[in-house]
Parts: C-alpha cells; sequence; structure tokens
C-alpha cells in the first residue's frame, strides 16, 4: 500500500484535526505552531485538513463490516461491498500519500474523542493498513514516516497521573499507529489548559518549543 511521493521537491503533511472547538481549540493553536515553523523552514511543505467532525466517515456496520469479513475470508466483494471498501482504501490512500503525519487532538475522559477512535478504526484495515499470518501475526503495511500527536488536557500529565486521573490516550495512539507501520509518533502534551493562565500560558510554550525542536528535526528528515 505505499504510495511513491508524488514530487520528490514537495514535501506533504496530513493534518488529523480531532477538536471540535475551532479557534478556541488548544490543540489547534499548537498544531497551527508547529505547522508554521515547519513551512518557515521548508516553505514548499503542502498541508491536506483532515477535520474528523466535518469529514463524512462511514458508519462501520452493515456492508462495510460485511466487505471486511470477505476481505478476511479471502472471498470476492459483492458490487456494494466493492464501493463500501472504496471509502476504506481512499482514507488510508491519503494517509499513506503524506510525509509527515499531524493529529491534533484533546483528552476526553482520559483518552481521545470517539470521532478520532473512529477515524482510526477505519484506517485500521487488513490488506490496506497491516496483514496477518497464522505463523507470523501481525505485519503493518504502512510506512514509517515522522508523526506527531498534539494531545491537550485540563491536567498536567508531565509528571505522571494527575490527580490520580493516567493518561490512556498517549500509549492508544503511540501503539495504534505503530500497529499499522507509523513507528515512534512523537507525543506532546498541552496541559494544563484550565486553572491559572500563568500555568496555561506556561504549558502552552512548553508545547511550542518541543513542537519548534521537532519541526527543525522533521524538516531535515524529509529535505
Amino acid at each position: 500500500m505505499c504510495l511513491p511521493k508524488k514530487d520528490a521537491d514537495i514535501t506533504t503533511l496530513l493534518h488529523i484535526k480531532a477538536s471540535p472547538r475551532g479557534e478556541r481549540s488548544h490543540s489547534s493553536m499548537a498544531a497551527n505552531r508547529f505547522i508554521a515553523a515547519l513551512q518557515n523552514r521548508d516553505p514548499d511543505v503542502q498541508v491536506t485538513e483532515l477535520d474528523v467532525w466535518q469529514a463524512d466517515l462511514p458508519s462501520f456496520d452493515g456492508v462495510l463490516l460485511a466487505a471486511k469479513y470477505a476481505r478476511l475470508s479471502g472471498q470476492g466483494f459483492s458490487r456494494e461491498e466493492a464501493q463500501a471498501w472504496a471509502q476504506i482504501e481512499a482514507l488510508v490512500r491519503d494517509l499513506d500519500a503524506s510525509d509527515i503525519v499531524l493529529i491534533s487532538s484533546p483528552m476526553w475522559n482520559l483518552s481521545i474523542p470517539y470521532r478520532l477512535k473512529h477515524y482510526i478504526d477505519l484506517i485500521t484495515q487488513p490488506g490496506l493498513s497491516f496483514t496477518s499470518d497464522p505463523k507470523t501475526g501481525y505485519t503493518p503495511l504502512l510506512r514509517p514516516r515522522p508523526v506527531v500527536a498534539i494531545l491537550a488536557s485540563s491536567g498536567d500529565f508531565s509528571e505522571g497521573p494527575s490527580w490520580g486521573r493516567p493518561d490512556l490516550a498517549s500509549p492508544y495512539i503511540r501503539q495504534a499507529l505503530k500497529f499499522i507501520g507509523l513507528i515512534d509518533a512523537e507525543i506532546v502534551a498541552v496541559g494544563p489548559t484550565i486553572g491559572r493562565p500563568k500555568s496555561i500560558e506556561a504549558a502552552a510554550e512548553r508545547a511550542g518549543q518541543a513542537l519548534d525542536t521537532l519541526a527543525e528535526r522533521f524538516a531535515r528528515a524529509v529535505a
């Protein structure tokens, strides 16, 4: 499923946006800083945005679920199943065509928003982003590339659990992406986002500096 770059001189970034708060989103603001820093180092970076709240993500049931099991059992698709599966193929193709993947998301109830989980479930499909064998187990199909996930939270998880609450979002994102081949995702936390203004500003600046450093490293990696 690995696709070659269309133009070796152009770097493409896919921004998977998972906050519904618009311009008030702390994760989106941090993502904008990262993109600006990256484009400052490489003005030719082209950004494609996939807002999971606006995207037409198909429900994973009915015909689409039947298509998955047809694929798993080695059977052919019906016409309806082929049409449904084509939607999944397009999502995986857009992801795999990118040179850099950026995810910006809030932390909801210790994990990620359901729409981001929906997207991850859709792109994690046999024969497209992973394969399996009874003898060797699971093998990812997507090629490694620079990946950063920005996670904004009302709590501060920099030294472990926040008021007893664990961070389940970071390990999930890291393992879910690794399963399909996007290994070693960089997780950048933005938090706390609620509380004293100075604490919020300090958290945003810590994340911003980390993202500036990543932008420099990513620009070198894809040059």
